[in-house]
């Protein structure tokens, strides 16, 4: 894959993942300290949304030893920079949390570091669709009153129906 091709697959990526990545790094800030945004693709799980990634935040703290045993993985390998721990660390102690996200991209065995600004919709902003997606769809339990279930056992050999 050439270098072009691999931005051009990340750009899209953050684009379409723009609000989870703003909710976990603003989520992560509000936690309270700064950090990177850490998505693996290696283990992508399929819903009925789609394909989904793991993603965490990673507090300051915790980083320098975080990366430390992540990049000490021989299937690992930092896309373009060999030695770039301590420039990760300085972006994370020089980001603006309102409008920038610090992210570390895992994909097959390449280790991405992107870091985000100018984003059309700032993490605060992904935080706050995001949990208020998550109101508009909460339903009280007692919604759940006049639900009727349908249960099949597939386990032979009680084929029953309850």
């Amino acid at each position: 894959m050439t270098d072009r091709t691999q931005a051009n697959w990340q750009e899209f990526f953050v684009a379409i993942n723009l609000l989870p990545l703003g909710y976990n790094a603003w989520s992560g800030f509000l936690a309270g300290e700064r950090g990177a945004v850490v998505c693996s693709l290696n283990s992508p799980q399929l819903g009925l949304t789609g394909e989904s990634f793991r993603a965490h935040y990673i507090p300051r703290s915790r980083l320098a030893s975080f990366l430390n045993a992540w990049l000490a993985f021989p299937d690992t390998a930092i896309v373009n920079h060999h030695h770039i721990t301590s420039h990760i660390l300085q972006a994370v102690d020089g980001y603006n949390s309102e409008t920038d996200v610090i992210l570390l991209l895992e994909s097959g065995d390449r280790a991405s570091f992107l870091y985000l600004w100018n984003l059309p919709i700032a993490p605060p902003r992904g935080y706050e669709i995001v949990c208020k997606g998550w109101e508009a769809f909460h339903l009280d339990p007692t919604t759940f009153a006049e639900m009727q279930l349908l249960q099949v056992d597939l386990t032979p050999p009680h084929w029953r129906i309850g």
